[in-house]
């Protein structure tokens, strides 16, 4: 006896479900409700694209350019600092409270702003003025404030080293998918990458986090994780797609949700035991020790591989589907398990009928009566009664 509940097929058996899933014995319904999975995606991506289109991405310094103070933190606080930064004329001032890295410990802000425009003399000005405002502020020398300018011009750099990294990792990807498995599944992987690339831009949009070259690090990173989820799956599809024949008795959708229940399992540590440093990363190294650069790192590589892992599942394998499917060997065993299936309805709809026709002549008598009794005396002789016990009475 199975039930179904939501999606899932639980075995009553006495087995767990930890036991199901090691043993590849779950039945989820992967590819069946390809539309639902559809719908979820396009909702997470199409907020994304919405905030990206109203409020676009928080870049950093290092794509934008500017002027970074560095200052012992002291006593004061990220508001008095803020407040002391924009009375000194700075614009769009954002301030950070990180672990000192200059071996005294405490702590330091990290002040950026817009790069500060003017003739050399207007500059050197207000680079001073915001020197003594921040040196009042917190308390600290003069000499412990430490200014840098950065240029947009190396975030450029690195933003089309970043496109050109991506272009050719798609390209390589791509043709290693088609010579190791075929070009429908490369088209289902590229599916699965850009869905998780829209995922990741659309949290940072709705987030706010600042992005920086650690962000397009970890972006690339993640990539590499989900085509290796992906690879993980296909290997099993195409191990069990060579045992499809004509005659099967189950489509090319059933035979790769059945392989994507087998390995589920797998897919499930790997994710696990990814996620497992990348929240060391996050939580720990980021607010427990103060390390915020390692935000930027953290949040893209921990959204990533959750989106990885989901992609590879729910996105790439139904899509695979989707594109087999049209081929004319898989749409023809379709059509035949169809057909297989109807005659079985149809075969089973005259066994009830003839059952009521027996019934219906039994009520009328004579001749009627004797095909009833008939038909009793066959089910009797086809299933004899259960011999009594000794010693009982009837």
């Amino acid at each position: 006896m199975t039930a179904v509940d939501d999606g899932f097929r639980l075995d009553e058996t006495r087995m767990s479900l930890w036991q199901r899933l090691h043993h590849g014995e779950t039945h989820m319904q992967f590819i069946r409700r390809w539309k639902l999975w559809f719908l979820l995606s396009a909702l997470v991506i199409g907020l994304g694209l919405a905030s990206l289109g109203v409020r676009g991405l928080n870049l950093g310094i290092d794509f934008t350019g500017g002027n970074v103070w560095t200052v012992p933190a002291g006593k004061a606080t990220v508001t008095q600092i803020e407040s002391a930064a924009k009375g000194a004329g700075l614009r769009d001032v954002k301030v950070q409270e990180n672990t000192s890295t200059s071996g005294t410990g405490g702590h330091q802000f990290r002040i950026q702003a817009a790069t500060v425009t003017g003739t050399t003399a207007q500059r050197k000005a207000r680079f001073d003025a915001v020197d003594q405002a921040l040196s009042k502020t917190t308390g600290s020398p003069v000499a412990q404030v430490n200014t840098d300018t950065v240029g947009p011009s190396w975030g450029k750099q690195i933003s089309n080293k970043a496109r050109n990294a991506l272009i050719v990792f798609l390209i390589v990807i791509s043709l290693y998918i088609t010579l190791r498995f075929e070009l429908k599944m490369a088209l289902a992987t590229l599916a699965a990458l850009i869905h998780d690339l829209l995922v990741v831009v659309g949290v940072y949009s709705l987030s706010g986090f600042p992005v920086t070259p650690a962000t397009v690090i970890a972006i690339l990173t993640i990539l590499g994780f989900s085509i290796y989820d992906g690879i993980v799956v296909f290997d099993r599809v195409d191990e069990n797609s060579r045992l499809l024949t004509a005659k099967s008795n189950q489509t090319y959708g059933d035979m790769t949700n059945t392989s994507l229940n087998q390995v589920l399992m797998r897919s499930l540590n790997t994710s696990v035991t990814a996620l497992l440093p990348i929240a060391s990363i996050l939580f720990i190294g980021a607010y427990l020790l103060g390390a915020t650069t390692l935000e930027d790192f953290g949040l893209a590589l921990f959204i990533g591989v959750i989106s990885g892992a989901y992609s590879s599942l729910f996105i790439a394998s139904p899509v695979l589907v989707l594109l087999k499917e049209r081929e004319p060997r898989y749409k023809a065993l379709r059509q035949r398990i169809a057909e297989k299936g109807a005659r079985g309805d149809a075969a089973a709809a005259a066994g009830d009928g003839q059952v009521g026709e027996l019934v219906g002549a039994g009520a009328g008598g004579g001749g009627a009566g004797a095909a009833v009794k008939a038909a009793a005396g066959t089910y009797s002789a086809a299933h004899p009664p259960r011999p009594r016990k000794k010693g009982k009475k009837r």
